[in-house]
């Protein structure tokens, strides 16, 4: 069996245009439903944060059930530091979202070496929704974007505004990864839709979360 590494943001706040900090975390379903079915396929899987600090999840994506079943994760509450993580010692490493990750991840240089080792390793790497911002700082050892030309997808413009922040953000994840030369495909707000560029899985929102982590578990066969 395959050990996932799962790289959870830190922030707990993500700061917007007008200095507002806005509550946020990681988003509920896009942890625990890849966690259900990684697990339950018999693999393990490990957590990592940047300082190794407690992740929090976002208060808005609590559905009934979801405290407690986090609240049994005990690994959750006792996550790797992510500057010490050897990417070596990893099968393959899962970014679920939530704004958080627009806030720390998103310029993290431990998470972009993390997904440029993984990726020059020939190891799946996956991410759901604004996970994807872990994927704006990283680079090839040539310094290209590690998704320049790459068929990716992840949380729309479109679902920002719908959404109510997109005129306070300070960046728009698809119109960056679009910048960075990324072919992003994007369907309509709030459907299941994730895309598989060989070992590159990514889902667009919280909707897509189960079908990303059928697709690593597959890339992981």
């Amino acid at each position: 069996m395959s050990t996932i590494l799962f790289v959870v943001t830190g922030a707990r706040t993500w700061t917007l245009d007008d200095g507002t900090a806005h509550p946020t975390g990681y988003w509920a379903e896009e942890l625990l439903a890849p966690y259900r079915i990684l697990t339950e396929a018999g693999h393990d899987v490990a957590f990592a944060t940047p300082g190794g600090v407690i992740p929090a999840v976002d208060s808005t994506s609590l559905t009934d059930g979801d405290a407690e079943a986090i609240a049994h994760i005990d690994a959750l509450s006792t996550p790797l530091v992510l500057a010490e993580v050897e990417p070596a010692a990893f099968d393959a490493v899962y970014y679920p979202g939530g704004h958080g990750p627009m806030q720390d991840l998103a310029v993290d240089a431990d998470s972009a070496a993390l997904i440029a080792a993984t990726v020059a390793g020939g190891r799946p790497l996956a991410a759901v929704c604004h996970g994807l911002a872990a994927f704006l700082p990283a680079r090839s050892a040539e310094g290209e974007s590690v998704v320049a030309g790459r068929r990716i997808t992840g949380f729309s413009d479109e679902e920002e505004r719908l959404g109510g922040l997109a005129d306070r953000a300070p960046y728009l994840l698809e119109t960056s990864l679009r910048a960075l030369g990324a072919e992003v495909e994007i369907a309509a707000p709030w459907s299941d839709h994730t895309v598989v560029d060989g070992l590159l899985i990514t889902g667009q929102n919280p909707q897509s979360s189960t079908s990303a982590a059928q697709a690593l578990l597959s890339a992981l066969a």
